[in-house]
This record gives C-alpha cells, sequence and structure tokens, in this order.
C-alpha cells in the first residue's frame, strides 16, 4: 500500500500537484490523511503534507474548509500522552495542516467565527498537552510539534476573528508551554517559532504593554531557575524560558514590522535577560 502510494503521488507531484481526476477528493484527502501519520518522511513530510497545503492555498478545500479542519483538529489528540512512539507525527502534522486552513480563511471569509476560536481552543489544548517533545527523529525526520503548535497559533493571531482577549490567551499558551519542567530541553529552533509567534501576536497591536510586562516578567521567574536536588540537568527548569528571552529579544531588535510596543517592550525584555543572566549581563562594579 505505501510504495503503491508513493509512485501514485510521485505521479501528482510530477504534474504540479493538480487535483487527478481518476479518484474522488474524497478518498485522495483520506489517503493524505492518514500519510500525515507515517513515519517516512517522504510520504508524510515530502508528499501529504505540500498536497493538502497546496490544495488548501488553492482553493480546492473552500466549500469544505470545515470538515477538512475539523479532521486536522480531532488528529490533534490522536495517541495524545504517548511518547516517542510513532503517533507524534499524525497530532504535529495535522497542527501543521490546520494552521493552513485558519491562513485561508485569513485571506477571503470561509468559515464562521466560532469554528475558528474552536480550532484555535483544539491547538492550545493539544500544545499544552503534548508529552512527545521531540525535534528532529533519526530515520523519520520532524516530529517538531512545539514548533509547528507555535506555527499554527502564530497564523491564528491574524485571524479577524481573534481580538485582544484570544491574544491574551495565546501569550498565556506560550509561556504555559515554556515555564513546563521537562525531560528534554528545545533544542530545533523551537523557542525562536514561539518568539515568532509572539510578534505575531503583538504586531496586531492591541495587546498593551500592562499585559506583557507581567507576561515577561513570569517567564523571567523560570528563566533564572536552575535546579541542584537530583541528578538532572539543572537547566530542564528554567533553560526553554530563557531561551525564548533571548529570541524575543533577537525578533522584537530585529526583525521586520515592529509592532508599536517595540521600544517599550524591548526594555522590559533587557531588563528581564540583565536579571536571569547576571553573570554575563550585569553591571560592572
Amino acid at each position: 500500500m505505501t510504495l503503491m502510494s508513493g509512485s501514485y503521488w510521485k505521479q501528482v507531484h510530477a504534474a504540479g500537484l493538480a487535483v487527478p481526476d481518476d479518484r474522488p477528493l474524497d478518498d485522495l484527502t483520506a489517503e493524505l490523511t492518514r500519510m500525515l501519520g507515517d513515519p517516512d518522511p517522504e510520504l508524510r513530510d515530502g508528499t501529504a503534507y505540500p498536497t493538502l497545503a497546496t490544495w488548501v492555498e488553492r482553493g480546492v478545500y473552500d466549500d469544505l474548509l470545515t470538515g477538512l479542519g475539523d479532521g486536522m483538529a480531532t488528529g490533534l489528540s490522536v495517541g495524545l500522552g504517548t511518547v516517542d512512539d510513532d503517533g507524534i507525527f499524525r497530532r504535529s502534522f495535522s497542527a501543521l495542516v490546520l494552521g493552513e486552513c485558519i491562513a485561508r480563511d485569513n485571506q477571503r471569509p470561509l468559515v464562521p467565527g466560532g469554528k475558528i476560536l474552536e480550532w484555535g481552543d483544539r491547538l492550545a489544548t493539544w500544545l499544552l498537552r503534548e508529552r512527545d517533545l521531540r525535534g528532529y527523529v533519526p530515520g523519520k525526520g520532524w516530529a517538531h510539534a512545539v514548533a509547528h503548535g507555535a506555527d499554527a497559533l502564530g497564523t491564528l493571531a491574524g485571524s479577524p476573528h481573534v481580538q485582544q482577549p484570544e491574544l491574551t490567551v495565546i501569550l498565556d499558551v506560550v509561556a504555559d508551554r515554556l515555564v513546563e519542567r521537562v525531560d528534554r530541553l528545545f533544542s530545533n529552533g523551537e523557542t525562536d517559532r514561539l518568539a515568532h509567534t509572539v510578534l505575531q501576536v503583538l504586531r496586531r497591536d492591541v495587546v498593551p504593554l500592562q499585559v506583557l510586562e507581567p507576561w515577561v516578567a513570569r517567564l523571567a521567574a523560570v528563566a533564572g531557575v536552575r535546579s541542584s536536588y537530583d541528578d538532572r540537568d539543572p537547566h530542564l527548569v528554567g533553560g526553554n524560558a530563557e531561551a525564548f528571552l533571548r529570541a524575543l529579544y533577537l525578533q522584537l531588535a530585529l526583525g521586520p514590522r515592529p509592532p508599536a510596543v517595540r521600544a517599550d517592550l524591548l526594555l522590559v525584555v533587557v531588563d528581564a535577560l540583565r536579571a536571569t543572566n547576571p553573570h554575563y549581563l550585569a553591571p560592572r562594579a
């Protein structure tokens, strides 16, 4: 089955990803959805995801976008709670495709606002409950759940259905994910992707500094913590938050389309970095 699928879809890609006319779209979509969870990166990352993403972008699913998004939202819960098994691929790549569905609705209204908010809630719930935090899996390619979840939430931040309360929730979800103690630190660009999500929120220019200051303070309070009471890596407590603050500073300072709060927020983030990196950044006596 896999070999037949691979051969069939290689032909589809060779034809410029035109939708085949020899099979119903429902059948094609069902097969692509199964392939999103395939441990073979060529089928999953190289075939299923780009095909679905391209068809969403081209409007193939415009009349079916709610159903496709609901299917992807369901995929977020498949095997949730397991660690270091292949179920992560279906969940993680479902998040990416759900993000594509939201991006299409951002371009033109196709989905009720309540449905977009429901998808956002499903994404946030999944991202906080996900326990398989692997980035690149040797022999199987990208799992990257945190990065994919960050990308989808960043797209959600651009939705016209999302306003200040929901944007504040996105910030809280990012912080919740960063301050939780983990078994492995993010090491494949996840903190950069989460920082980019935050910039997408900030560029809406509706979340005020009085909300952002305590949010940064919460991250800084964890970023400076080092555990010393067991034989585990002492950076597992605060390492992700610390790396995120650095990434946030970099993107605020150098990124395009600076938000209105940029100058003031940079000062807040600099203070947080000084407090959490005293050996490097504290003023000399």
